[in-house]
């Protein structure tokens, strides 16, 4: 299965029109934190349903219940000041403890540009340069050289803005039962306790961008060594006091004092993961525990500091380079993505075991917005969140209605199945419809125990698709947990047919054939 970057779901917004003053007799709009939060609550778009049905008026607690989302907090910025935080639901289905501010969620992958600041950090302080090679000062492990370094080599520039070449998309965590690996023994992989790919260069560095989760924890480690101190505190003295991050740390496990605190993740179908979440070693690019208000405060100082307003962690210099795209990266800068569509615009979005979270800010308009949620489907509500803050607050973007994608989630989520194929039926009577429609719908019946269902979703994907890789592979899936080894083997052989370099189907051909 193959998933667009996250780094996207902020760029789909939609064009917003200013709310003018009211004419004479109307009543006169109330701009006050409460009255703006009410109207963003009950903002939200509501779903077009197809074929000629009234659409369906959403709420925030339709959206959390369509996704199997038991908790939400986020925090709106509007002039460079958070105006309001709240908190939605529970921390778990089970125990029905209420979310506050405060609860603790996995941020995911918005640990990296907090983790690239702290970087960025030792680049000013003269620890660390970011464009030398990085195993001129790596000590307890190094990059191993090959064809592709030759004339290249990996630099923490390259690193931090997914232009290294280096392998390990991200990182699954490991169960609270588990061994957990050494960061030594996650850059090396293949064998446990790791269970991960090992770390490696497989193109020239610099040429073109892949986002790679391996290549931040190389950054980690070489901060480790350069410092001689374990990451979170070091973490906790360059950038997470300065910025008044009081709720957040990279801790892996958190303190007992802390474990209190957390939300429990929660996977597509509603259940629990195990021991409440999963222990992250790759803390600079999966591992942080924070808040909405704290990511806010994070996201505020970066915004006033490329002003030149602030300098509690970066000079302006410094943030100038964080938000500065390479040639091969015109998406990412160093830690963030930066738009190259909407002016100012700099974020993140992040998913560990059954989190997600989201955070965009714009340093020219002073608007932002973060939010956390304990579900795997945690950014599809903080998106449609997001829209109608934009709305509220009139955010500038080109047009763009809602996604094909998050139309059929939200159907799927809201009336089932087989509304969701009356819509595509629909759908497909105007145009063709993109093949990842179906393999989401597949996806989400999959993850919810449907494997016969979701087996005939792809069936029908292949047939509408027959030239693509990526639909078979996922036809392979759903045959391989139904038991059902030969056709599983069948279409795994046809995806790497029309994709040689399909990894997923290669490992998955191995571990079946094995088995006959």
């Amino acid at each position: 299965m193959k998933i667009a970057p996250l780094r996207n779901a902020f760029l789909a917004l939609i064009e917003l029109l200013s709310v003018g003053k009211p004419s004479f007799g109307q009543e006169t709009r109330k701009d006050d934190a409460k009255s703006r939060q009410e109207r963003v609550e009950n903002g939200i778009e509501p779903v077009d349903l197809g074929g000629g049905q009234p659409a369906v008026k959403l709420s925030v607690a339709d959206l959390m219940k369509a996704f199997h989302d038991p908790g939400l907090t986020v925090a709106v910025i509007d002039g460079y000041k958070i105006v309001w935080a709240k908190a939605y639901g529970v921390t778990d289905y089970e125990s029905k403890a209420p979310v506050t501010t405060k609860t603790l969620f996995q941020a995911g992958s918005i640990s990296k540009p907090v983790a690239a600041t702290g970087m960025m950090a030792m680049v000013q302080q003269g620890k660390l340069s970011l464009d030398e090679d990085v195993n001129v000062k790596l000590k307890t492990w190094k990059v191993p050289e090959n064809e592709f370094t030759k004339d290249e080599k990996v630099t923490l520039r390259r690193l931090a803005s997914h232009t290294a070449g280096l392998t390990v998309h991200g990182f699954p965590g490991y169960d609270v039962n588990e061994k957990v690996p050494s960061l030594v023994e996650v850059l090396n992989g293949t064998k446990p306790p790791a269970n991960t790919a090992e770390i490696r260069v497989d193109f020239v560095p610099g040429t073109k961008w892949r986002y790679s989760g391996g290549g931040v924890t190389i950054e980690q480690l070489l901060m480790m060594d350069v410092s001689a101190k374990p990451f979170p505190s070091l973490m906790k003295d360059l950038v997470l006091e300065k910025e008044g991050m009081a709720d957040s740390s990279y801790e892996q496990p958190l303190p007992a004092a802390w474990q209190a605190r957390t939300a429990t993740g929660t996977y597509r179908d509603g259940k629990s993961v195990h021991g409440k979440w999963h222990i992250y070693p790759e803390m600079a690019a999966a591992g942080l525990w924070t808040t909405p208000s704290d990511l806010a405060r994070f996201a505020i100082d970066i915004a006033l500091s490329k002003q030149g307003k602030s300098n509690k962690v970066l000079t302006e210099k410094s943030v100038n380079e964080m938000l500065t795209h390479p040639p091969s990266a015109p998406d990412f800068g160093i830690g963030f993505a930066v738009s190259a569509k909407d002016p100012g615009e700099f974020g993140h979005n992040g998913a560990d075991e059954g989190f997600q979270a989201l955070l965009v800010m714009n340093y020219d308009t002073g608007q932002g917005f973060a939010a956390m949620a304990n579900s795997d489907n945690g950014v599809f509500v903080a998106n449609e969140y997001l829209r109608s803050v934009a709305e509220e607050y009139n955010w500038k973007y080109d047009k763009e209605p809602r996604d094909e994608g998050g139309r059929f989630m939200l159907i799927m989520g809201l009336r089932g199945g087989d509304a969701a194929f009356a819509a595509y039926d629909d759908l497909a009577k105007t145009k063709k419809p993109d093949e990842s429609i179906l393999n989401m719908i597949g996806y989400m019946l999959f993850s919810e125990g449907k494997t016969d269902d979701a087996i005939k979703v792809f069936a029908k994907n292949a047939q509408m698709y027959p030239e693509s890789g990526n639909v078979y592979d996922s036809l392979g899936e759903a045959y391989a947990a139904a038991g059902k080894k030969e056709l599983a083997i069948e279409n795994y052989e046809k995806s790497l047919k029309l994709d040689p370099k399909n990894a997923n189907a290669t490992e998955w051909l191995k571990k079946l054939r094995a088995q006959k």
